[in-house]
């Protein structure tokens, strides 16, 4: 039958019917003039994963709430006199903690006794140096141990021409005991009260450090007492003086026995100086030990970093102290701080041996986000690439519907009109299927949607040739 000539569109190129079109030849799609091509629509992957981030993302806001305040970047140290053992110790914990981006201020004091009430009542003062059995446990439960970082032996110097065997016979002498709220003169108080003295059997000068030891030098005084490390200036200074003598702590041990804080020490003879062999023969001492104390609210990545510098200071031993001793947990008589219970029992922690402090910190810190983050992200990257190939596989099926409703409509339909309208369809059908991207595990699917789509149009190109 030939084609049917009143319709004016009949002989239109783009229907693949003119005279001198072959409608075997058609290169591609093609849309009726006033049909307009549909948009390319929005990744489908982005539909799917959009919400998962949206999940993710309100996880993470409300895990965030959970995580701990980064580490200050300044903090307070109380030490002691500007010219004693612990200022110059806590220069060295600067320099270690500038490397870290921490400032580290040092607050100098009177002394342990002083450092003790500054943690208490200044908020701003977060750790002390302290001597050891200077401050009560349990009137202090703000206040924990980190460690204990070097011996303090209580060094008694005198003049050679008294004769001083006991700590009793200091009765009625001038004796520099340093300066009120200091370590030292709290420790020769008790020493002295165990021998029967009090204030009022001798005289106490209120002076310690150089002060002190000048006062001795020029027999302003009888003796001097001093806590302070065996490498301490004022020692080597005072050992040098030919009419001084170190007194000698004969009952050393029983002094240990009544006060727990205390160590008994052998300084070797000729120790503190090998060419005129002083001391002359060994010499027994008594030493507490000087203790890092911190405040409860001391933010643990700083207690941490405290303990590293400790051990980079004091873990290489000193005249008194073998390489390794110190820091130690044996002689802090305050609780120890849950970080520095884990320092002594397994090291610095994990992170902070192989980073750096603030990326260490960071990710301390965020350690809290990790599990809950992983309990929602993990199922739904689980759920995602099985929802996208569903979606992807349900708009194929979708265009496989759509392509059977126009094949079967070819089969109830053969005129000029209801053939434009299904190639038309066709046309739409195969342009969308074109425009969408898919995954490669579902592009057989789509190639064999497109070639089945070709089968269709070749169909009622046919029915039109006939009809």
């Amino acid at each position: 039958m030939p084609p049917d000539t009143s319709n004016p569109e009949a002989d239109n190129p783009e229907n693949g019917d003119s005279e001198t079109g072959d409608p075997e030849t058609s290169t591609g799609p093609t849309l009726p003039r006033d049909s307009v091509p549909p948009k390319r629509e929005p990744n489908a992957l982005l539909r799917v994963v959009g919400p998962t981030l949206l999940v993710t993302l309100l996880a993470f806001v409300i895990a965030y709430q959970f995580v701990g305040p980064p580490p200050p970047d300044r903090i307070v140290m109380a030490t002691g006199a500007a010219d004693g053992e612990y200022a110059r110790i806590a220069a060295h914990y600067q320099t270690i903690l500038a490397r870290e981006g921490i400032t580290l201020e040092v607050r100098t004091t009177s002394g342990s006794v002083a450092n003790l009430r500054l943690l208490e009542e200044d908020p701003e003062v977060q750790v002390a140096l302290v001597q050891s059995g200077c401050g009560n446990p349990e009137s202090a439960p703000s206040l924990l141990g980190l460690a204990s970082v070097f011996y303090e032996p209580l060094w008694l110097f005198h003049r050679r021409g008294l004769t001083i065997a006991q700590l009793g016979d200091l009765a009625g002498r001038r004796v520099a005991t340093g300066p009120e709220g200091s370590g030292t003169r709290s420790i020769i108080l008790e020493l002295l009260r165990d021998n029967g003295l009090d204030e009022s059997s001798l005289t106490l000068v209120p002076i310690g450090g150089t002060e002190a030891a000048d006062a001795l030098l020029q027999e302003r005084v009888d003796a001097a007492c001093f806590v302070t490390a065996s490498n301490a200036p004022v020692v080597a200074q005072l050992a040098s003086a030919d009419d001084l003598t170190l007194f000698n702590f004969t009952r050393a041990e029983a002094y240990t026995r009544h006060h727990r804080y205390l160590s008994r020490l052998v300084l070797p003879q000729g120790v503190l100086d090998i060419a005129r062999d002083y001391p002359a023969r060994d010499v027994t001492l008594v030493a507490p030990t000087a203790t890092l104390i911190a405040r409860d609210d001391l933010h643990p990545a700083i207690s941490d970093l405290l303990l590293r510098a400790a051990d980079e200071v004091h873990g290489g031993g000193a005249l008194l102290e073998s390489p390794g001793e110190f820091p130690t947990n044996r002689y802090v008589d305050f609780p120890l701080s849950k970080e520095a219970q884990r320092y002594f029992e397994s090291g610095p922690p994990f992170l902070q041996r192989y980073l750096p402090f603030w990326a260490a910190t960071l990710l301390d810190r965020m350690k809290v986000m990790i599990l809950p983050l992983l309990t929602i992200l993990f199922p739904l990257l689980k759920i995602v690439p099985p929802v996208y190939r569903w979606r992807m596989r349900n708009r194929i099926y979708r265009w496989y519907r759509d392509l059977g409703d126009v094949d079967r409509a070819l089969d109830a339909s053969t005129s000029a009109k209801t053939l434009d309208a299904h190639m038309a369809a066709l046309d739409k059908i195969e342009v969308e299927a074109e425009l969408v991207s898919v995954p490669l595990s579902l592009t057989d699917e789509l190639y064999e949607l497109r070639v089945h789509i070709e089968l269709v149009r070749q169909k009622a190109r046919a029915m039109g040739a006939t009809s």
